[in-house]
This record gives C-alpha cells, sequence and structure tokens, in this order.
C-alpha cells in the first residue's frame, strides 16, 4: 500500500496555519525555560513580523544560519525565514568556532540569526568573532525586537496566516548538518515534503495527541530534536516545553515537575542521568520516552518504567531520514530493536564481507533528504542517485519486519580478518559496569591491522573481566579490547551522542604515551 501525508501539497508554514485553526489559536502552545509562553496566534504574527525583516537583507532562497538555543524565539525565527521563502540552517554552537564557521561557508551563507544574551550566557563571544572574520555578519534579535513599530505590528496581525513568499513542499525547508561523530559534518538539505512526510509517518505508528505536552532537551540543530521536538508536536496541537540544555541533570527533573509533561525525548545518555538525580515523583506525568541518536540499555527501560511509570520507545533515525526511520511502540515492541520500519520507507540491504547476519542499509522514501552540500563545493545541492541513501548502518531485518542495528559500517574492526562489532563490545561492557559511561574505538596495529580500545569512567574495568564475559556468552576472544583507557568524562557532542573524534584522540594518546 503507497504512503499517503496527511500534508501532500503543503508547506510547513501552511501546516503551521492549518494547526492554528484546527486546535485553536489562543491558548500557549510554546514554553521555555524562561518563563515564555506563545499562542500559535503570537507564534504567526512573530513569524510574519521578523520574517519580513529576514526578507529585506537576504535574497528568496538564500540559506540563513540560526545560531539560537531551544527557546520561543528559534520557534519564530525559523518559522519566520520559511514562510519568507529563506531556508534555515541549525548550526551546532558546540561543534567549535572552525567547524562552524566551515558549516556556514559549505552553504555559502552571509548573515547569522542570533541572540546577545543567548552569545553571552553560553560564552559564545570566540565563536562570533570567528564567524565575523570569516565574513558573515549577525542580525542580532534584540535590536530587531526592539525597533519594530506599531504599523508592523498591525501588518503582522492582520496578514499572520499569509506567506511572505509563496513556497512549494519541494523547496528546501530547513538545512541540518550531520552529527560529525565521525567525521566532518555535511550539510542536509531537507525539504518541506521530507519533513512533513516524517511528521504523518510517526503519527500512523505513534499515537499522541492535543492532550499531551513535549518535554524537549534535545537541541534543535539535531535532527531528532528539531522534528520530534519541534515540529512534530506543534502541527498536531500538542503542547510543547522547549529546555534550552539537555546536561542540566539536575535542574531537568526539577522542570519536568513543575511542567507535567506526557513525553520526554531524549537518548540514553541523558536520560540515565537524569534518572540518577530525579525523585520519583519528577517525572511522574510521563507516559511515554522517545530514545534515539544511540542504543538503549535495557536496564534505561527498566528504570524508567519502574520508577516513573513511562514506557521508553526506542527508535532509529537519521539527519537524512528527516529523522525518523523505524520506532517500536506501545503496540509493536521488541526488546533488542529499534522497532519496524515507518509507512512509505523502501529499503535494500547490501552483504558485508565478514557479517553473516544483516548488511548495509539503503533507504528510499517520501522522508528522505533533498541530498547534500559539502564543503568541495559549497552552496551546491549534491541530490541522491535515484533517491537512495546510504545510511552507513549495519542492520538486519527479522521476519517479523523488527529491525536490529549491528552497528555503523565505520564502527567494525577488521582484527585477525574479523569484522569485530566495537558496538557490541561496548554493549558487553555496559553489561558488566551499567553504571559507568563506555566508548569503544579502533586505532592502527602494526601487527593486526587494527587495535580495539575501551574508554572507560569505570576503575573497576579489566580485561580479564571482559575476556570471562566473551567466553560465557560464546564469544569470539577478538571482542575482548586490546586496551583499556580509563578517564573521568566519556566525550559527548552537543547532540547526545559519543563524541567517537575526541574518544579515539584520548586512545591514541594514551597508546603514544
Amino acid at each position: 500500500m503507497e504512503f499517503k501525508s496527511a500534508f501532500s501539497g503543503k508547506t510547513v508554514f501552511q501546516v503551521f496555519c492549518d494547526a492554528a485553526d484546527k486546535y485553536g489559536s489562543k491558548e500557549p502552545i510554546v514554553e521555555d525555560a524562561v518563563g515564555g509562553s506563545l499562542t500559535y496566534k503570537r507564534l504567526l504574527i512573530g513569524a510574519r513580523v521578523l520574517g519580513k525583516r529576514f526578507a529585506a537583507i537576504t535574497e528568496p532562497g538564500e540559506i540563513v544560519p540560526i545560531l539560537l538555543p531551544n527557546a520561543n524565539a528559534v520557534v519564530v525565527s525559523i518559522l519566520g525565514l520559511q514562510s519568507g521563502g529563506r531556508v534555515p540552517a541549525m548550526l551546532n554552537y558546540t561543534a567549535g568556532p572552525a567547524t562552524v564557521l566551515s558549516s556556514c561557508q559549505t552553504v555559502k551563507a552571509k548573515t547569522v540569526i542570533a541572540s546577545r544574551a543567548f552569545v553571552e550566557k553560553a560564552e559564545l563571544e570566540d565563536l562570533v568573532a570567528t564567524l565575523e572574520g570569516g565574513g558573515l555578519k549577525f542580525m542580532w534579535l534584540e535590536d530587531e525586537r526592539e525597533s519594530i513599530s506599531i504599523f508592523e505590528k498591525i501588518s503582522g496581525l492582520i496578514f499572520a496566516k499569509n506567506p511572505i513568499r509563496k513556497s512549494t513542499e519541494e523547496d528546501p525547508a530547513i538545512i541540518l548538518y550531520t552529527s560529525g561523530s565521525e567525521g566532518e559534518p555535511k550539510a542536509v538539505v531537507l525539504s518541506h515534503r521530507n519533513i512533513l512526510s516524517n511528521c504523518s509517518q510517526i503519527n500512523q505508528r505513534v499515537e499522541f495527541n492535543a492532550t499531551d505536552k513535549v518535554f524537549n532537551v534535545l537541541p534543535v540543530f539535531h535532527s531528532f530534536g528539531q522534528l520530534g521536538g519541534m515540529v512534530l508536536p506543534l502541527v498536531f496541537g500538542v503542547r510543547l516545553y522547549l529546555y534550552p540544555s539537555p546536561l542540566h541533570y539536575k535542574i531537568i527533573p526539577k522542570a519536568a515537575a513543575k511542567t507535567r509533561p506526557t513525553i520526554l525525548f531524549g537518548t540514553d545518555t541523558f536520560l540515565t542521568g537524569y534518572s540518577r538525580t530525579a525523585d520519583d515523583d519528577d517525572f511522574s506525568s510521563l507516559r511515554l520516552v522517545v530514545a534515539g541518536a544511540e542504543a538503549v540499555k535495557a536496564d534505561t527501560k527498566t528504570i524508567w518504567k519502574e520508577r516513573f511509570g513511562a514506557t521508553v520507545l526506542e527508535g532509529f533515525g537519521m539527519t537524512e531520514a528527516a529523522p525518523v526511520v523505524a520506532v517500536n511502540t506501545p503496540q509493536e515492541m521488541r526488546h533488542g530493536s529499534v522497532g519496524k520500519l515507518l509507512p512509505g520507507i523502501e529499503t535494500r540491504i547490501v552483504p558485508v564481507e565478514g557479517i553473516d547476519e544483516g548488511g548495509r542499509l539503503w533507504l528510499k522514501g517520501p522522508n528522505v533528504m533533498m541530498g547534500y552540500m559539502k564543503a568541495d563545493k559549497p552552496g551546491v545541492l549534491q541530490p541522491l542517485e535515484d533517491g537512495w541513501h546510504d545510511s552507513g548502518d549495519i542492520v538486519h531485518i527479522d521476519e517479523d519486519g523488527y529491525v536490529s542495528i549491528r552497528g555503523r559500517a565505520k564502527r567494525f574492526a577488521k582484527i585477525a580478518g574479523e569484522m569485530v562489532s566495537l558496538g557490541a563490545v561496548e554493549i558487553m561492557a555496559h553489561g558488566l559496569w551499567p553504571e559507568e559511561n563506555h566508548a569503544v574505538v579502533c586505532v592502527p596495529d602494526k601487527r593486526k591491522g587494527e587495535r580495539v580500545v575501551l574508554i572507560t569512567t569505570s576503575d573497576a574495568a579489566e580485561r580479564k573481566t571482559l575476556s570471562l564475559e566473551t567466553k560465557d556468552r560464546g564469544l569470539s576472544d577478538l571482542m575482548v579490547p586490546n586496551s583499556i583507557v580509563k578517564v573521568e568524562d566519556i566525550p559527548v557532542l552537543g547532540s547526545g551522542k559519543t563524541d567517537y573524534l575526541s574518544a579515539r584522540e584520548i586512545a591514541m594518546k594514551h597508546l603514544a604515551e
């Protein structure tokens, strides 16, 4: 049966206007951590007013980077640019000045939308200086807000539901960047059709409605935080609470206790951190926790169910797929899997030498991106061939349709002619020392070709323990890391994923010493 999106032929801005009509435009729909709240009406008026300001200094179709945290202003800015036929590009301000500058140069950006208060609070002055040194100009929201005239406000009220410039569902809607956990980030160009198709696909699998409230800690520069934690709730009339940083492990449980959400988006790393500092009542309002970006440990699911009464739904996605590809549901859930594929997604599994079960996943579907922009050809869309995207993930799909992730193709080491999953070694370490954090990387080895290194926060971690565990499980001795490096913290990207580039640098430095 062919997939049919509920939003076929529409843009994100049009769907937001429809949501305002359907769910009412006078009750708060978006809140943030500084106490601000917006109704659909105020959201659309703000988007119209700011959108006109953005349009005055940019060209139609221009890509405009946004440097803002999870707050009401980021929603208004994104919608304002889309209303004007401009394309917001979400900057990962945790990535470092050089990477952020490269991100802007890759899309040939000229102007960055930002907030002085955020730059000061997040101590991003060096980042701003780097971007300005690279020729980028800044548009400060505080300056714009102070100079808005009565005429602009009245005009915004009258024309709030009129796009400043008409767009089609096939036009670019937003640009996100790959996380860079394995290499240099690329600009991922997503159309209105990509984003809204994914919203519709998820809605066909996971039940939620206007009585729900989403608490989103994932930054909106991350694909999961952008779609799941911002667009998805708002197009379906679900109230949204935006929190600026997922790293506030002690504050977030108290914020949840105060705001009483029913749905939380997060990653295993963050969920583990929150559960350690939370009182049992803090998350008692939750019914669902949707987790992605990294594998979810069995202990995490058990803790959140037993302590907070929340079901953790593990899913799988990638920025290039807008992002959700598969998800477990309360009705269809299988431990060890990331659920079944969403409707409308086609797959092909390409065999990989040394891997007996599963293969490399290729995807095609209405949610799969338009293409990349890369540093080698700035500003040039490099479309997919026949719509197929090589995910780089090694997966197995069982006879019932459940998808299991074996790991990234780059997250396998070839040792003595055999393929060793670094992710599987990581899972084994988590099982032995569940209270600690672990990262497994491979580095060059003169004798064996590659060497597996466990980086861990556990003082108790020993090769002997790992060796006994592999024997008990009937696994190959090659699964035992050659070296163990003990650290205070595992490096993490702003998206919540392990920063394997930094982890590998730690391993290389340790071995060199």
